[in-house]
């Protein structure tokens, strides 16, 4: 069983393909977590899609954050945060499979799931003839940011394999001890922040293996990236202080209606086929 964190902030078409690809593409049972954080547009939408899918028994647990529940921080960061807290609270822990962070612009093809729960299960079995494989905290796809990689003498889930540092946190597997061994961030670091949960991570696991690699990425797509089509929350608000014309900006009005007025589908066929988004990340 695999434990997925989704965070979500407005993009409401994008969220429902997101939310999609994972119910078509899924085999492995996973459990869904939502963290809708500060949705400003088109709320009541949001709890229509979520009371649907909570309903139909298709999400787990829904949370609405506000600016108060994540005390001014990254709200990513602090939805993470949350979804380790309620993990570590679990009895069974320990029988997930491992634990996924997606973004809610992420579209995930057919057997990722199939493929990373392989992938761990390799890692953790060679891990007796390949120390270093024991510091592989996160497996996600390659090049994926991953930076300072070296491909490993041997494929993993058939695939060959880049180990290295960094890699962007849009889409990481993690181990199911992931929060009791790396830890949990600070918050207070990533307080008036719109950005760095990725940075503050790579630190952390930095740390956890003394400052060697920590990733690794599958030569595969595993998932497509979507945040060229459905806008960038954290690029449009950027630093400092958040005002009303950056709130009206990251509603995405109009990305948002060509993406919620086609079908999966016809947006999978888009995508697959774009030879940037397919090779970007």
């Amino acid at each position: 069983m695999i434990k997925i964190g989704i965070t979500v902030r407005n993009r409401l078409g994008m969220t429902k393909k997101t939310i999609e690809a994972l119910k078509k593409h899924s085999t492995v049972p996973h459990q869904l977590y939502i963290f809708d954080n500060m949705t400003n547009y088109k709320l009541e939408n949001h709890f229509a899609l979520y009371y649907g899918l909570l309903n139909d028994g298709h999400i787990h647990q829904i949370t609405f954050n506000t600016k108060e529940s994540t005390f001014d921080a990254f709200s990513k960061a602090v939805a993470l945060n949350q979804f380790g807290r309620l993990h570590e609270e679990d009895p069974k822990k320990d029988e997930c499979n491992f634990l996924l962070f997606i973004d809610n612009d992420i579209i995930v093809t057919p057997d990722w799931d199939q493929i990373l729960l392989k992938a761990w299960k390799q890692i953790n079995k060679l891990s007796k003839q390949h120390p270093e494989l024991k510091n592989v905290k996160v497996i996600g796809q390659a090049p994926g940011g991953i930076k300072h990689g070296a491909k490993l003498d041997f494929q993993v889930a058939g695939y060959d394999a880049i180990f290295g540092q960094f890699g962007g946190s849009a889409f990481w597997s993690v181990r199911p001890n992931f929060y009791n061994d790396v830890g949990f961030l600070d918050l207070k670091q990533l307080v008036g922040l719109s950005k760095q949960h990725d940075q503050k991570y790579w630190r952390k696991l930095s740390e956890s293996v003394k400052g060697g690699k920590y990733i690794l990425g599958l030569k595969h797509k595993l998932c497509i990236h979507c945040g060229s089509l459905a806008g960038s929350i954290c690029n449009t608000i950027g630093r400092g202080t958040v005002d009303k014309k950056k709130l009206e900006q990251i509603k995405f009005q109009e990305q948002d209606k060509a993406i919620d007025n086609m079908t999966f589908d016809e947006f999978y066929n888009k995508i697959i086929n774009n030879k940037k988004m397919i090779n970007n990340w």
